[in-house]
């Protein structure tokens, strides 16, 4: 089994990548700024596996520490997970994101070819489809990002694909995920946003724990089963273990790939609301709000693609997704505590 290193790691796929890659035999390095995350996420990680990482807190557009990282541990692998992921935000603040996403991502890139490290799994985003033509959305589809932090991932994508074009000996796994919600079961690793979360499923769960008041349906109006917007949630979890498969087939050396991970089903905002009434046993106060813009009717995955070439399928549906995000915030009502 390889090393491998995972940028973001402390962060909320990446902790939970980081506890199924050790469960599979892996060894991991974590570099994380802790910015947007916590250190008690890796000694969470620790405790559920059993097993030890190295984390090494910095920032990945930081030289040095990417020095010190690749000519001290015998790294063959990268996940990428680094980068800022609110989509208000960047709009409000683009040229943060495009510093820290794409400029950050190319001196990783840049020190991974100086020390011949060329296996990355990227860490992308359904947001590169914009506002498809149709659903279920298939790799093949058009490629319309319409925010920066869309934007971003895009350009990172499309750097991966020229270095591929100029270097073969690379393998380079693009990973487009839909919504990851939910928690690991132990309820000691899970979704802790700083500040008031942007994502439906916190949003909700913190509304049912007490610390918001209702939450803000926006629109009723689309042409979906009840009105409201239908996306594509995915297992925390189920994320992880996409990755996992991912680092497998890199080892197979398949040159670049790119694969959506979803569960290929759509769940509109009340149902999702539903469910987590469900899990956690208590009506959940909503007002139905405008249309927000730039907010699309459907966006769900097609998974054909990842079952046949990847050989990975998410196991889990929104019930569990619920049943273990609000097990995680009746448990840590606060997150980590550290916001």
């Amino acid at each position: 089994m390889g090393k491998i290193l995972v940028t973001g790691g402390a962060g909320y796929i990446g902790s939970h990548t980081c506890v199924e890659l050790l469960s599979s035999g892996y060894e991991v390095v974590v570099v994380d700024n802790l910015e947007n995350s916590s250190k008690k996420a890796i000694e969470r990680v620790e405790s559920i596996s059993g097993k030890n990482l190295d984390l090494v807190i910095g920032d990945i557009r930081d030289e040095k520490i990417l020095d010190k990282i690749f000519m001290n541990q015998m790294v063959d692998s990268v996940i990428h997970f680094a980068g800022y992921k609110a989509v208000g935000e960047s709009v409000e603040f683009p040229l943060k994101y495009y510093e820290n996403n794409v400029s950050g991502t190319i001196l990783l890139l840049e020190k991974m070819k100086e020390y011949n490290v060329k296996n990355i799994v990227f860490s992308s985003s359904a947001t590169v489809y914009g506002d498809p033509h149709e659903v279920p959305i298939k790799e093949g589809f058009p490629l319309k990002p319409y925010n920066p932090y869309g934007k971003t991932k895009r350009m990172v994508e499309m750097i991966l694909e020229d270095l591929y074009e100029s270097d073969k000996s690379w393998n380079i796994a693009l990973l487009r995920y839909f919504n990851p919600v939910g928690a690991h079961e132990s309820g000691l690793i899970g979704e802790d946003p700083r500040g008031i979360p942007n994502n439906l499923t916190p949003y909700i769960t913190q509304v049912a724990v007490g610390k918001l008041k209702k939450l803000s349906v926006f629109g009723n109006d689309y042409p979906t089963k009840d009105g409201t917007g239908v996306r594509d949630f995915i297992h925390v979890k189920d994320l992880a273990l996409g990755h996992v498969r991912a680092i497998e087939k890199i080892m197979e050396k398949p040159g670049l790939f790119c694969v959506n991970l979803g569960t290929g089903k759509g769940y509109s905002v009340l149902e999702v609301l539903k469910a987590f009434e469900k899990a956690c046993k208590k009506e959940i106060p909503y007002s139905i709000e405008p249309r927000r813009p730039g907010d699309i009717a459907k966006c769900y995955a097609d998974t054909n693609y990842a079952k046949e070439f990847l050989k990975w399928e998410a196991m889990f549906g929104i019930e569990k997704m619920a049943e273990d995000a609000w097990n995680w915030q009746k448990n840590n009502p606060d997150g980590y505590g550290d916001n």
